[in-house]
């Protein structure tokens, strides 16, 4: 026999723009029927949990056309880690263009500048949450003002992947994007 933990299932809510995570728990979900967020110029992510933001670690999949960041160039006080999954594009990792396809891993310690554009590209992304978030008092993720920095970087800046000036405001280093906004899949991954 086998023991159970009883941690149970999440609830998952169908909205207008995919299928949303509303609880704890665990749960499987496809990639082409959760919820998705797009920007004009800035591609199209998936948390996977939509509302619900993992604690420990957080991931998404991107898929960025031709010149669309995945971020500003930016570090963080915790680990990320990328996989490509399909396409091709460029990594900015401390001041220096990688050429990014298909399986390559890219493992960024804590406090790498990095940054990758889409060529165009899909990568999946996991990011430790120990360090550089915190919860705020209405108990919502948030950054720390100590847990990283966007960072003004020309060779990012020549792939439109840098912020303007240094901060730790994201306002200001996404301020050129559109905000993002909630769209059903619509066969990126395909």
């Amino acid at each position: 026999m086998v023991a159970r933990m009883g941690v149970p299932e999440a609830p998952l809510e169908e909205t207008e723009h995919g299928l949303v995570c509303t609880g704890p728990g665990w749960f499987v979900v496809n990639a082409r029927d959760v919820r998705w967020r797009e920007s004009e110029g800035w591609g199209r992510f998936s948390n996977f949990g939509g509302d619900t933001l993992f604690d420990e670690l957080g991931v998404g999949i991107s898929v960025l056309g031709p010149g669309e960041p995945m971020s500003m160039y930016h570090w963080e006080t915790d680990q990320e880690d990328f996989l490509v999954l399909a396409g091709s594009g460029t990594l900015i990792v401390e001041g220096e263009e990688r050429p990014l396809r298909r399986w390559d891993f890219v493992h960024c310690p804590p406090r790498t500048a990095h940054a990758i554009v889409g060529g165009p590209i899909v990568v999946f992304g996991v990011g430790a949450r120990k360090h550089h978030t915190m919860l705020d008092e209405h108990g919502q993720r948030v950054g720390r003002d100590d847990g990283g920095e966007y960072v003004a970087d020309p060779v990012a800046a020549r792939h439109g992947a840098s912020a303007p000036e240094t901060t730790i405001d994201s306002e200001v280093a996404y301020a050129r994007f559109p905000p993002r906004t909630y769209t059903r899949y619509r066969g990126w991954l395909e």
